[in-house]
This record gives structure tokens, C-alpha cells and sequence, in this order.
């Protein structure tokens, strides 16, 4: 349920097209709507302009199909994140207009619109890292956001970055991934004027201890302004991304 929802309901009743019956109806799960196994944020997309989000792990194919399937009845679109080929596989035999990536493991039913304004830049260290950054594309994607993407521009080969100088001028927000040693983000802060999202992932050698050494080497980066996510959070630095851009 969105703001567009709720003025077509109100419109409808002022003009006699809808009786407060049917609307109270179809504001039947607002502000949640209360499952056995989950209690859904209806009310969410409305309140933040983000509908809630579907973790896929640790929940099964039913869950998950009965999750989506009270979300779409609320108007809403979905995005599953976490999701296993085996359950994705299900759940696009069931529901139609699934749209399953398995880079980046995430299912989407739906988008929002068109969000306009300046272009999130996804920018990943290494291949390896595509993962995550597929999940921050995603995500932000699937919020209506138009996406740019830099891949494997890590600091082994520094000078790789100059090919992406016209991209990062014209982005709104930057999304830097990176494992290893973590030191993408900090680099790229230095050389913009607009804010930059680092993201460590678990990618790496023992010395990384998957993700807490690149984590804290984005904490500690001496570039001012950089904001750090959680290890493999791909997803969240693309809401942050979107809330920094502007949400209508």
C-alpha cells in the first residue's frame, strides 16, 4: 500500500465509485497484516517508500511463497534477498513475473517506479566481489533507481579507475565494494565531492578473517565522510544510497 493507492481509494469514495465497505476492505492488511510464522509491515512502503523486505535464508519455499503472495495482494512489490536456486526455482513456479538473478540471489516481483534524479554507481574491487554488488544493483534497481556499474577496479591496478572518471562525476552516490584489504572505498572518497558507501565483503585470504579486515580498514580510513555498511551487505548500502538521493 503507497500513497497512490490511498488517494485512489479516497478519490473513489468522494465521487461514490467505491463504498466504505470496499475500501475498508482493501485496507484489510493496513497497517500489517498478522501471519502464523510472520507480521508483515504493510504499512511500510507507505511510511518509508521502501516496501519490507524478503530474507531468504532460513525460511521455506511456503513461507516465502505465502509471504509474497500477502505482499502482492497489499499492492506491493517484492524483493527477496538471500534466496536459493532451489527455493527461487519453486517460487517461480507458483507466482508469475518472477525475476530470479543467482548472481546475486535475489528475486524481484514488481518495482517501484521511476525514483529520477542522479544514477547510483556500483563500483567492486574484483570480480569476486560481484555477488554483493549485484545485490546493491538490485536493490537499488528495484527501487527505481537508475544504476551504473565499475567492475574490478580494485587497488592492485589503481590506474583502472581513470576509465570510470566520467561515471563517478555524474553519479549521485557511490557504492564501493570491496574484500581483501578493503581499500577501495577510502581511495575513491578521496577523489569525489559526493557521498560514498563502502561495503567489505567476506572475500579473501585467512588475513581478512572474512570481512573484518576490510571492514575495519573502511572504519578507519583517514578519507572523511565515507559511511561503512555491514560485511556483505549489499542490499543495505542500496536503501542508504536511495534515502541520500531523496525519496518522494
Amino acid at each position: 500500500m503507497n500513497k497512490d493507492n490511498i488517494k485512489d481509494i479516497l478519490e473513489k469514495i468522494s465521487t461514490g465509485k467505491l463504498s466504505v465497505k470496499e475500501a475498508l476492505e482493501k485496507l484489510g492488511d493496513f497497517p500489517s497484516a498478522l501471519m502464523d510464522f510472520a507480521h508483515i509491515d504493510t504499512h511500510r512502503l507507505l511510511r518509508r517508500g521502501i516496501p519490507e523486505t524478503i530474507f531468504g535464508e532460513g525460511k521455506t519455499p511456503e513461507q516465502i511463497e505465502q509471504i509474497v503472495e500477502r505482499m502482492l495482494s497489499a499492492e506491493s512489490p517484492v524483493l527477496i534477498t538471500r534466496i536459493s536456486p532451489a527455493v527461487a526455482e519453486s517460487l517461480a513456479g507458483r507466482i508469475p513475473d518472477v525475476d530470479y538473478d543467482p548472481v546475486s540471489s535475489t528475486v524481484i516481483v514488481g518495482r517501484l517506479p521511476s525514483a529520477g534524479g542522479r544514477s547510483i554507481l556500483v563500483m567492486a574491487a574484483g570480480t569476486s566481489d560481484l555477488p554483493v554488488s549485484e545485490e546493491a544493483c538490485r536493490t537499488a534497481a528495484f527501487l527505481g533507481r537508475d544504476v551504473a556499474r565499475a567492475y574490478d577496479v580494485g587497488v592492485a591496478g589503481i590506474h583502472r579507475l581513470a576509465s570510470y572518471s566520467d561515471e563517478m562525476a555524474e553519479s549521485g552516490v557511490i557504492i564501493a565494494v570491496a574484500g581483501m584489504e578493503g581499500a577501495l572505498p577510502g581511495v575513491i572518497t578521496g577523489l569525489v565531492s559526493k557521498p560514498v558507501i563502502g561495503v567489505p565483503t567476506s572475500v579473501g585470504y585467512g588475513a581478512s578473517f572474512s570481512g573484518i579486515t576490510p571492514l575495519l580498514t573502511m572504519l578507519s580510513s583517514c578519507a572523511c565522510g565515507l559511511t561503512v555498511v555491514n560485511i556483505d551487505n549489499g542490499y543495505g548500502a542500496a536503501v542508504a544510497a536511495h534515502l541520500i538521493l531523496g525519496v518522494n
